[in-house]
């Protein structure tokens, strides 16, 4: 998911692995000469792994492709960044996400395709929600458990869920229909797409912390210097 260099000839990586979560690892002399492994190690590259080490810090010991790398340009491509963030914020090292795992590669592999960039981003949000024990219920509201029906309007409130909108709601509102489809993972686009995409902000907010997301900013910057101002994530 991220790599840096460490000492003259390594490299410091986060991987996300099927079986063991998300961990540090170094990988020596990934840098000497024509290393192979310089190549391959590169973000949203699928790869077979093995390492050694009890630490915190394991060290790779073999690295092999397990597929083409993920060609992911443009908006594709901080999107897929700003997937890595979300992980390294909501998973706590060591622990395993098999299934989150898979669904992750899904999500990129939608992004890649370059079609529809907010539907993978918005199912991943969810399924990364779930897996983190924080799941969401789109389909009822948290406090009288009435079913979300579509016509009606909705709030979000931090860490409990969805509730019917008062007349002067200071947070996010979505519609019922628009909680629905997102909800059964259908795309959506124009103000449904942009209020599921601002219920999403919200309920992540409270367990990714104050701090800003370097991948929205290298998003918004971006998207300045293209002059495009759409941000999606």
């Amino acid at each position: 998911m991220h790599r840096r260099d460490y000492a003259n000839t390594s490299l410091l990586l986060e991987v996300f692995s099927g079986t063991q979560g998300r961990f540090p690892a170094i990988a020596k002399g990934a840098k000497r000469g024509r290393a192979p492994s310089a190549v391959l190690l590169q973000p949203f590259t699928p790869l077979w792994l093995s390492w050694s080490g009890r630490g915190e810090v394991r060290t790779l010991a073999r690295v092999e492709a397990a597929g083409g790398a993920l060609s992911l340009a443009g908006k594709a491509l901080y999107c897929g960044f700003y997937l890595n963030e979300l992980l390294m914020r909501l998973l706590a090292r060591n622990d395993p996400h098999e299934d989150l795992f898979a669904f992750y590669h899904a999500a990129l592999t939608r992004l890649a395709q370059g079609t529809d960039l907010d539907s993978p981003l918005r199912q991943f949000e969810l399924r990364l929600l779930q897996d983190a024990g924080y799941a969401l219920d789109l389909e009822r509201e948290w406090d009288t458990r009435q079913p979300v029906v579509a016509g009606r309007r909705y709030a979000y409130e931090p860490e409990r869920g969805i509730r019917a909108a008062g007349r002067s709601e200071e947070g996010p509102t979505a519609r019922g229909e628009t909680l629905l489809a997102l909800a059964s993972g259908n795309p959506q686009t124009g103000s449904a797409a942009r209020e599921a995409r601002d219920l999403m902000r919200a309920a992540l907010a409270p367990y990714l912390g104050t701090r800003p997301l370097k991948s929205r900013e290298l998003f918004q910057h971006w998207s300045g210097t293209s002059g495009n101002e759409s941000v999606r994530e």
